[in-house]
């Protein structure tokens, strides 16, 4: 991943006009009038990106663990850690919008339903992650203890989140036997608003991503930490 200085690079661009689209159609766009789902079923747009997006942003995290321990370069912990960091934070977003759209559609903010108690487990996975940071001194141990838990971590996420869920019963479509939405009731417009909200969010959390690997690499240089940049490629 290459740090580009423009703040008004062509994806950032696009990031915004995504969102804007999706955003705006996302409200006030036809939707099929299905029972007991109604206007709800237009936080489609919304929840199910949240997630898509964390597990792009989890997988990239893994990928710079795995890029960390092979060439030790801090830089590679920094990037791993706050693409993490967005991780969690779309998790948290798809939680409160999850939350939202059960409470219209299943009379509860939270049920029992397999899905929503394996995604509060992958979040608090997550969470001891972030608190093992903080809960080790030195810089290099913290770096490589963090990135073998990262590793482990996000197959038990996948687990959680894609798997279990299918193999038991579940409220939620597309598990437990229920049909997905794509199945009987996203249409060609539909679809255009979807995919260009997932994309839209994924540019945006990776907009967020690299202003804080920034931060972070300008605290480093502050307190005397020197990364070795160049052995970072794209």
């Amino acid at each position: 991943m290459r740090s580009n200085s423009s703040p008004y690079a062509w994806w950032k661009l696009l990031a915004i006009v995504l969102l804007i689209y999706a955003g705006t159609m996302g409200f006030i766009g036809d939707v099929p009038r299905l029972a007991i789902l109604n206007e709800t079923i237009r936080n489609l747009y919304f929840h199910v990106p949240m997630w898509f997006s964390m597990t792009t942003f989890l997988l990239i995290a893994i990928i710079y663990s795995i890029k960390f321990l092979r060439s030790g370069n801090l830089l590679h912990d920094r990037i791993a850690v706050e693409f993490t960091r967005t991780g969690m934070f779309f998790g948290i977003l798809g939680l409160l919008t999850g939350m939202m759209w059960a409470k219209f559609t299943w009379g509860t903010f939270w049920t029992k339903d397999p899905k929503l108690n394996a995604a509060a487990i992958a979040m608090l996975i997550y969470t001891a992650y972030m608190i093992l940071r903080d809960a080790i001194a030195d810089e290099d141990k913290r770096a490589r203890i963090t990135a073998v838990y990262n590793i482990f971590a996000f197959p038990a996420f996948m687990a959680l989140i894609y798997i279990m869920p299918r193999l038991t019963d579940s409220l939620h479509p597309g598990n437990g036997g229920n049909p997905g939405f794509n199945g009987y009731d996203r249409d060609h417009q539909m679809n255009m608003i979807f995919y260009s909200s997932i994309i839209g969010f994924i540019l945006l959390g990776t907009w967020i991503t690299t202003l804080r690997i920034r931060l972070r690499m300008w605290a480093d240089k502050k307190d005397g930490l020197i990364i070795d940049t160049k052995k970072h490629d794209s």
